[in-house]
Parts: C-alpha cells; structure tokens; sequence
C-alpha cells in the first residue's frame, strides 16, 4: 500500500506522537486521582520513567500502546512500508520494557501494564472495572498486574 502523504509529512506526523501524557494514560490518572490516589508521574530515578509511580504502594503503572510495544492485539498492524526499521524499533521497544521490568522489580517495585487496547477498540474493557481492578492490585501483594 503506497503511503498517501510524503516523506517530510510522514516525518512530521510520527514525530508529534507523545510518548508520555497520552490519553490512555490522562484516563487512568484522572480515575484513579478521582478515586483518591496520589502518585508521581514519570519519576525519572526509575528506569523506564514508568508513566505512574505510586511509592506509598511501591508500584509502578506503565500505560502502554499497542503498536509501540509490540502488543499481540488488533491494535497492532506491523507497517508494510520500512519494515525492517519498524520491526526493529518495536523488538528493541520490548527488550527494553523487559529489562526495565526486571531491574524495577529487582529494585522491589510492583508492575502493572495497563494496554491501549483495554481502554479502547474491539478488546476495551468497563473503564470503573478496570479502575476497580488497578485499586485492588495497589492494596494487593502482588508482583504483577497487566490489563
């Protein structure tokens, strides 16, 4: 499929997509601010600057889009156009998120990944559910949580 704008535009376009404050991640800040919790945002001491740092729980919320880490949804298309730069940049996407899990967890920090694809498209998930299964994992013991 032929891209139907140029290089430059193309260029232009994909540079202006956020890497923190996206809307998936606003979403899940204002619920869970609504309901009460308090957290830091891109602590930049913790690898990976994970998007919500809650230290009263010692856990980290990474709100993660499909296509940048490679998700195994509908939401993830592997482009036709570059593909051996895509496929390199979203491998080296999820290498990272691996490394930067285990020295979090090594560091004696709970994960929770919140997918894109929960929040919406054909796999999105009640949004007061979700909330509600984020704040019991924050009160829980354990180690991982990925929604």
């Amino acid at each position: 499929m032929i891209d139907i704008v140029d290089i430059k535009t193309r260029s232009r376009m994909m540079a202006g997509i956020r890497g923190k404050d996206t809307k998936p991640e606003i979403l899940i800040r204002h619920g869970l601010h609504a309901r009460g919790y308090r957290y830091k945002l891109h602590d930049k001491k913790l690898p990976g600057k994970p998007d919500l740092v809650f230290p009263k729980y010692s856990a980290v919320i990474l709100v993660n889009g499909c296509f940048w880490h490679g998700h195994d949804c509908h939401l993830f298309k592997m482009p036709k156009s570059n593909t051996d730069f895509w496929r390199n940049k979203i491998s080296r996407n999820r290498e990272l998120d691996v490394a930067h899990e285990a020295q979090l967890i090594a560091m004696g920090w709970r994960i929770g990944v919140v997918w894109e694809c929960s929040l919406k498209g054909k796999t999105k998930v009640n949004f007061e559910g979700l909330l509600d299964s984020i704040e019991i994992w924050l009160h829980s013991s354990e180690i991982k949580l990925s929604l």
